[in-house]
C-alpha cells in the first residue's frame, strides 16, 4: 500500500492538509509544521456499502424533530423553533460582547427543564465559573461543570454521561495532544471541532462551540469551522452600549436572517420583547437629521431610527463617516442626492449614525438614508409621525422592497401614520398607515421640501 493511502498530514498553523510531510507548508509558508494526525486502516477502502433509505420512508422523529426548548423564546426562534437534539451550533462574536454569559445563562434555563447540561469551561476555572454565575443569579443551577481544556478527557466524559447538551467555552481553548500546535491554532481547532461534533451527532447530543473573531472576522477558528456545524449565531454590538443583537446566519433547521435583541443589564442578559419601542425611546421627533426605517430583521420588522449631520467642512476633503451603515452604499447615495436632489455637499462633512448599535445591510434602508441626509442638509425637519423605506438606483429611481405591509403593520402598531415609500405590491395592505408613494429621489425631495 502507498504512503499516500496510509498517512495524513496536517499543517499545525493553517490546517493545510497532505499526503506526504512537507518541510515548508504550501499555504501559509511555515516551516516543519506538518504532523502526521492520523492513519487509515489497510481495510478501509473495501468497506461495506453505506445502507441507503428512500427519503419517504425516514422517520423524521428519529432525527431529531422533537427540539428541546431553551427557555427563551426569542433564543428558541433565531434557532428555528429551538435546539435540535444532535445538531451542533457555533456562536460566534467579538471577545467581551457577552457569549459566555449567554450561554451560561441558557444552560440555567435548560438545567431547569430538567435535562443534564454539560458546561466545559476551558478559558475559566470552575471557581472563576461560579462566581460569574452568581453575580447572574444562576449560582444555584444543575449545571455540571468541567474545568477542562484537553480534548481527550472532553471527549470521554461526553461519551459517558451522555448529557442532552454540552457547551464549550471556548473551541479556541481547547487543544489536543494529537498536535503540536498551541491552543487557537487553525489546526488545533479545527481538529478538536470535528471530533466533538463526530462525538454529539454520533449520541444525539446538542452541541454549542463558543468562537472569539475580531471585527474582521479574521481569528483562526469560527470562520473556518462554518462548514462543520450545523447552524452559526453571530453576536454583536459595542461593549460600551447594553444592547446585543444575536442573528442566524446558518441554520440547517430553519431560517436564516432571524435575530433577537437582548439588554446588558448587572445581571446578565435580558431578552427585548419589544425592540422597537426601546430604540425609539429617546427619538427627538422634530429634530432635522432624524428619520425612522422599518427594517427586516429576519422575519421580524425592527423600526430604527437612522441620523445624520451636515456641518460645514475645514478640510480640502470632507469628511463622510458613517456608523451601522455601508460607508461604499452611503457614497452612493451622496452622488445620487447631489445629481437629483441639488443637494451640495462637496464642502460639507456627512455623519451618519444608527442608533442603538445596529448594523444595516438591507436596500430598503436607502430612502431613509436619503432623507435625513436631505433633512440635516436643508435643516428641516421630516415629519415626526412617518416612516421612510425604499432601494434607491444610481440613477434616482426608488424600488420596491420585500414585506412592506409587515413593516407598515409595524409602524402602525408604535402610532406611525405616514409612511412615504414605493407603492405596494399586489395583495399587501398599509392598514392604518397613510402611503405617500415615492418614485424618485426628486418626489423625495419635494415632499420633504413641502414638509411644514
Amino acid at each position: 500500500m502507498a504512503l499516500s493511502d496510509r498517512h495524513r498530514f496536517v499543517c499545525t498553523e493553517c490546517g493545510e492538509t497532505s499526503s506526504k510531510w512537507l518541510g515548508r507548508c504550501p499555504s501559509c509558508d511555515s516551516w516543519d509544521s506538518f504532523q502526521e494526525v492520523s492513519a487509515l486502516q489497510s481495510g478501509a477502502a473495501s468497506s461495506e456499502p453505506a445502507p441507503v433509505v428512500d427519503l419517504a420512508n425516514i422517520d423524521p422523529e428519529g432525527t431529531g424533530s422533537k427540539r428541546i426548548p431553551s427557555g427563551w423564546e426569542s433564543l428558541d426562534a433565531v434557532l428555528g423553533g429551538g435546539i435540535v437534539p444532535g445538531s451542533a451550533v457555533l456562536l460566534a462574536g467579538e471577545p467581551g460582547v457577552g457569549k459566555s454569559t449567554l450561554m451560561l445563562q441558557a444552560a440555567a434555563h435548560l438545567s431547569a427543564a430538567g435535562g443534564e447540561v454539560l458546561y466545559v469551561s476551558a478559558e475559566e476555572s470552575a471557581q472563576q465559573l461560579r462566581l460569574r454565575a452568581q453575580r447572574l443569579g444562576s449560582a444555584d443551577a444543575s449545571i455540571q461543570v468541567a474545568g477542562e481544556s484537553e480534548i481527550e478527557p472532553i471527549l470521554a466524559t461526553i461519551e459517558r454521561r451522555k448529557p442532552a447538551v454540552v457547551l464549550i467555552d471556548s473551541i479556541q481553548a481547547v487543544r489536543s495532544s494529537d498536535l503540536n500546535g498551541l491552543p487557537g491554532a487553525m489546526a488545533q481547532v479545527r481538529y478538536c471541532a470535528e471530533r466533538l461534533v463526530n462525538t454529539a451527532k454520533r449520541q444525539g447530543t446538542a452541541l454549542f462551540l463558543i468562537g472569539h473573531v475580531t471585527k474582521e472576522g479574521s481569528i483562526a477558528g469560527p470562520k473556518s469551522l462554518e462548514h462543520l456545524v450545523d447552524t452559526v449565531l453571530t453576536f454583536d454590538g459595542e461593549r460600551e452600549t447594553q444592547f446585543r443583537l444575536l442573528r442566524a446566519v446558518k441554520n440547517r433547521f430553519g431560517p436564516t436572517g432571524e435575530v433577537a435583541l437582548f439588554e446588558m443589564r448587572d445581571r446578565g442578559l435580558l431578552p427585548v420583547s419589544d425592540p422597537s419601542r426601546i430604540l425609539l425611546t429617546r427619538q427627538h421627533g422634530k429634530a432635522p437629521g432624524s428619520v425612522v426605517l422599518p427594517s427586516l430583521q429576519g422575519t421580524r420588522p425592527l423600526l430604527v431610527e437612522i441620523q445624520a449631520l451636515v456641518n460645514p467642512s475645514p478640510l480640502p476633503t470632507p469628511r463622510r463617516m458613517s456608523v451601522g451603515l455601508d460607508s461604499n452604499r452611503v457614497a452612493l447615495l451622496t452622488a445620487v442626492l447631489e445629481r437629483f436632489a441639488g443637494l451640495r455637499l462637496a464642502e460639507r462633512d456627512l455623519f451618519l449614525n444608527v442608533v442603538g448599535g445596529l448594523t444595516l445591510r438591507e436596500p430598503a434602508a436607502d430612502l431613509a438614508i436619503a432623507a435625513a441626509i436631505l433633512s440635516a442638509g436643508w435643516e428641516q425637519a421630516a415629519p415626526a409621525d412617518a416612516l421612510f423605506f425604499g432601494e434607491v438606483g444610481l440613477l434616482g429611481e426608488v424600488r420596491p422592497v420585500s414585506q412592506s405591509g409587515a413593516r407598515l403593520r409595524a409602524g402602525a402598531a408604535l402610532g406611525f401614520r405616514t409612511a412615504l415609500a414605493p407603492e405596494l405590491e399586489e395583495g399587501e395592505s398599509a392598514q392604518e398607515i397613510r402611503l405617500h408613494p415615492i418614485h424618485s429621489i426628486a418626489e423625495l425631495a419635494e415632499a420633504l421640501r413641502g414638509t411644514k
